[in-house]
């Protein structure tokens, strides 16, 4: 079942893809052969990410649009919060995008966090290694807008979008939301509001040398999402990062980050809170050091 599966994804089955991500998302019997028969691939990922009312959904529309209208084919995965009754993608409709369900060079696909905190989905990863292997050109992911623990894109991105709007506070307030460190490219959404050339120089000034230690220049880019403002220019500056870290070591850092929580999620799998609280109430008290040395 999976080599077909997987074979037809590789012509370019939707339905299959489809159906091979539920059985990821499950964790199906058998998925890991799957997963190990997977070709290498050189498809790069753009994470979209940035506070809630940012507008990164209407943002992820238009860089569809803007993709679309150069002839290349793109797998969106939308990564919403759970239902807390079954799990499942609460904003899994996603309207803004819905012009696109149709078109034969776009594929989306709704997930849910399942209670993660970094705004991811728990097998983000696999799902992603799932989608290169369809053979899109570009795959963009979009995390839920948790704020401050919405950092684990960064891992699996190759390029990261922050988006951040004019009224956003000022760039402290920038810093504290956790977004600093991991942002490849800013994009300041909504620009057509007061004060956003103002949020624009404060934004310069805090990615400064003097103030924010980096390796390579943080690109700003302004749009108007809504009216597909400055989207050309943001697809362009995304094609250039991801040339220069073809040629960097970040590329082998972040297959390292995958491995290790590849590694990580796989060792952990047979233990879980519950069964860990079982035990020690049956132990009573007891030194957790000596308790946790037989899981080590």
């Amino acid at each position: 079942m999976w080599e077909e599966l997987l074979q037809d994804i590789q012509r370019g089955n939707t339905k299959s893809l489809a159906r091979t991500i539920s059985l990821v998302e499950n964790e199906m019997e058998g998925y890991r052969s799957l997963l190990e028969s997977l070709p290498a691939s050189s498809t790069k990922i753009i994470g979209i990410t940035g506070p809630p009312g940012a507008g990164k959904s209407t943002l992820v529309d238009a860089l569809i649009g803007e993709m679309v209208a150069r002839n290349k084919k793109v797998g969106v995965l939308c990564v919403d919060p759970s239902s807390p009754f079954n799990l499942g993608a609460l904003l899994g409709d996603r309207i803004r995008m819905s012009e696109w369900y149709n078109h034969p060079n776009v594929f989306i696909r709704s997930l849910a966090t399942r209670g993660s905190l970094g705004g991811l989905h728990p097998n983000i990863i696999e799902i992603a290694d799932v989608m290169k292997a369809a053979g899109f050109d570009h795959i963009l992911i979009e995390t839920v807008g948790v704020g401050q623990s919405e950092i684990e894109i960064t891992g699996l991105a190759d390029t990261t979008v922050v988006v951040v709007v004019p009224e956003a506070g000022d760039e402290v307030q920038t810093m504290k939301a956790g977004l600093m460190e991991i942002a490849d490219i800013f994009v300041v959404n909504k620009s057509d509001r007061p004060d956003a050339d103002t949020f624009v120089k404060n934004l310069r000034l805090m990615l400064a040398p003097a103030f924010y230690k980096t390796s390579s220049e943080i690109a700003i880019v302004k749009t108007i999402a809504s009216q597909k403002e400055g989207v050309g220019e943001l697809f362009d500056k995304i094609m250039q990062h991801q040339q220069i870290i073809q040629s960097s070591d970040r590329k082998y850092w972040l297959l390292a980050e995958k491995a290790y929580h590849l590694i990580q999620q796989y060792r952990m799998r047979d233990i879980n809170k519950a069964g860990l609280k079982k035990e020690l109430e049956r132990l009573g008290d007891t030194n957790l050091y000596q308790f946790i040395k037989r899981y080590m």
